[in-house]
């Protein structure tokens, strides 16, 4: 029984970890698109050259709580390596995906850091900010990934297989992509959003199309498209995935929801688009973004570790058509 509610108590932890730099994500992006990304200077790990800023403005303050909010976050994932290495043997694949999160929200603090030393933050606009930008949502995905599969082996979840068939594997790939690009286009049309803001959707859709426009703004319809492309092909693509594994429970309940998601995010992106971006509606379509690459990990993570026996023939997409 001692085992087991101790068990519990990591699990838990696990997950509030994950939660928690959720929070601190979102907590990011009300940072941008407030426009405190310079609220301590181009300083760090210092602010404005001190270590408390002292009669700090708005922006001094969403900044340095930013800060502050990260570096627990730090805490609690060297925290989560540390439990989990005293917790589970050598060989157990926790101790991997634990390891990894640690790694990454390393990344995750540099690139934040880097943001700030360039001077990429607020309303500056250079050549190197997209990139910049779009190298911070793709580390922050990956630190996502590796802390949901943590608390997945925390709750007991199966090991992964890789031996499902190259088909399966490209498939997961090809999805993992199309979600990645469909963030990295997002980012590039919320960065063009605070930096270029229209008054109306008219305006806004006649800068997408002028070709005197900031290339930026020109760029900002391949969310959209992207988003609308990618969403069709991985709802297809889980729904023939779950027929493959026999429907097995776990694989058709993530399968139902990454679907439920998708279908939410374009509504919610649609009317995000339509009241032209305000800061709340840029918080809920990042937090749907986070839930359906969460949804999406645990439904790859329970198709990978869907025992082989279990599947069962079914057409590919390829084939169908």
């Amino acid at each position: 029984m001692i085992a087991e509610k101790k068990l519990d108590r990591f699990a838990k932890f696990t997950w509030f970890v994950l939660a928690f730099n959720i929070l601190v994500i979102l907590w990011g992006v009300f940072l941008r698109a407030s426009k405190s990304g310079d609220g301590c200077g181009r300083h760090w790990l210092t602010c404005h050259g001190e270590m408390i800023p002292s009669a700090p403005e708005l922006k001094t303050v969403i900044e340095f709580s930013h800060r502050i909010t990260s570096a627990i976050a730090f805490i609690l994932v060297a925290i989560l390596l540390r439990w989990t290495f005293k917790k589970f043997a050598r060989g157990e694949p926790i101790r991997k995906t634990a390891l990894l999160s640690f790694v990454f929200i390393i990344t995750e603090a540099a690139v934040g850091a880097g943001l700030v030393l360039t001077g990429n933050t607020a309303e500056t606009l250079s050549a190197s900010r997209p990139f910049w930008m779009g190298g911070h949502l793709i580390n922050t995905f990956i630190l996502l990934a590796f802390l949901t599969l943590t608390a997945r082996y925390a709750s007991g979840g199966a090991r992964l297989r890789f031996d499902v068939g190259k088909k399966f594997l490209v498939a997961l790939s090809l999805a993992a992509l199309g979600i990645l690009v469909i963030g990295l286009t997002g980012s590039i049309a919320a960065l063009a959003n605070m930096l270029f803001p229209s008054a109306t959707l008219a305006e806004g859709v006649a800068k997408d199309f002028s070709p005197t426009s900031n290339i930026l703004l020109r760029l900002r319809l391949l969310h959209p498209v992207t988003a609308i492309l990618f969403s069709v092909f991985v709802i297809f693509m889980t729904g023939w995935m779950t027929k493959s594994a026999g429907k097995a429970r776990a694989v058709v309940k993530w399968s139902n929801v990454v679907s439920v998601l998708f279908l939410m995010q374009l509504a919610f992106g649609t009317a995000t688009l339509y009241l032209l971006a305000p800061i709340v509606m840029q918080l809920g379509h990042l937090l749907l973004a986070d839930a359906i690459w969460i949804s999406f990990v645990l439904f790859a993570a329970a198709f990978l570790s869907t025992k082989q026996a279990e599947f069962e023939p079914a057409v590919s997409p390829s084939d169908a058509l």
